[in-house]
């Protein structure tokens, strides 16, 4: 095996262990995600977001009492200095995607605290405040009675939301709040392994979490459902997109080779809250979809295991809870930053620089050529380089 095929055999770190943790485990053969000791569907069914992420952050289950301060603590923490309510403004008046203006705007809360209850107490007061602000509405103080997932469907409407939906979304963000060491979480932990404070941390999360190949398409999943309008032409229009060689948005996923364990989690949350809005139209036309991708997906590429994902479900429960596209990645990032600040908890507790080494391929032995000898072509092949 030559440098280049040593390379590309952990390319992406692929199979590389980088990190011991007690916070997840992922079985992609099996379909099993586990949190904290929990199966996810266990877990996410039955915790409210503030009970996983004690867990996450001290290994077992709040006390009764434990469970009562801390959500005391996260809503004293919501608001917002006039910096980050300044930015956010600067943000909207820019134009910018909501995840630009959430990457912006969590620098800003180390102006009051660097402490993992301030950092998670903001992110949904700073994800809604934008959401406003971009329809021209002014953003509403958080509510101090509210508990975690329902202040969040709070500001962004002003309105007390029914406790289905807030089930339905304290669920989701239970299913993803950590899954092993994902692009982001792995961010996460570097920067975290070289000294620098939690706010860092999590900034550069975000910005891992931005990139589409991380953060995941479930807005599109939700359009290919929408744009199939009806069970009977979701063959022919799944045909002609596999056939043309596109992907099947929602379905595949690099770790799992069976189905996604948080597609069925989400599946049953947002069965649940169709059924008792009493519309389960697009839930029973998305679950008729997911049957024909599968079925077709095998057909066209037998034994690639092609599989419902995460973002198929994560599409469907998050529109019904009225969310806009737009605000599917930063809502994951609301959970997340749970999950990312535990990884930085545990790195910091037994922590070592993350520096892997990497494989110089290029060349070697080059003699420095002054600038009047220097042909073009070596700089048009520079310049590709660069490009």
């Amino acid at each position: 095996m030559d440098a280049h095929d040593r390379v590309m055999a952990t390319s992406g770190l692929e199979g590389v262990v980088a990190a011991t943790t007690r916070l997840s485990h992922v079985d992609g053969e099996r379909g099993e995600l586990v949190i904290a000791g929990y199966p996810v569907g266990e877990l996410a069914e039955h915790a409210t977001f503030e009970e996983t992420t004690w867990l996450l952050w001290h290994g077992d289950l709040p006390s009764g009492a434990q469970l009562e301060a801390f959500r005391s603590e996260l809503a004293a923490a919501r608001g917002l200095s006039a910096a980050t309510q300044a930015l956010l403004r600067e943000c909207a008046e820019a134009g910018l995607h909501p995840m630009d203006a959430l990457r912006a705007a969590a620098g800003t809360i180390s102006l009051r605290s660097d402490d993992p209850v301030s950092i998670v107490a903001c992110m949904p007061t700073i994800v809604a405040t934008y959401w406003r602000l971009q329809r021209g509405q002014e953003p509403i103080l958080p509510p101090h009675d509210l508990g975690h997932a329902a202040s969040f469907l709070f500001l962004l409407s002003g309105n007390v939301p029914d406790p289905e939906r807030v089930r339905g979304l304290e669920t989701y963000l239970n299913t993803v709040v950590d899954h092993g060491l994902n692009a982001s979480t792995f961010t996460a932990r570097v920067i975290t392994s070289t000294g620098s404070d939690l706010v860092s941390a999590v900034v550069g999360a975000i910005g891992a979490l931005k990139g589409p190949l991380h953060g995941g398409a479930p807005g599109p999943a939700l359009d290919m459902v929408f744009e199939i309008g009806e069970a009977s032409r979701a063959e022919a229009f799944l045909r002609k997109k596999i056939e043309a060689g596109e992907k099947l948005m929602g379905f595949g996923h690099r770790v799992y080779k069976v189905r996604d364990p948080r597609a069925d989690v989400l599946a049953k949350a947002a069965e649940r809250m169709y059924t008792r809005a009493g519309d389960m139209s697009l839930y029973t036309l998305a679950r008729d979809v997911e049957a024909t991708a599968i079925r077709l997906l095998e057909e066209y590429k037998p034994g690639r295991r092609l599989q419902t994902n995460v973002e198929f479900y994560t599409a469907l429960l998050l529109h019904g809870l009225g969310l806009d596209v737009a605000l599917f990645t930063p809502t994951f990032a609301i959970s997340r930053v749970s999950g990312w600040i535990a990884h930085a908890l545990e790195q910091q507790r037994a922590n070592r620089i993350i520096r892997p080494q990497s494989e110089y391929v290029g060349p070697r032995d080059r003699r420095w050529t002054p600038l009047p000898e220097r042909s073009e072509g070596a700089t048009v092949r520079a310049a590709r380089v660069r490009s």
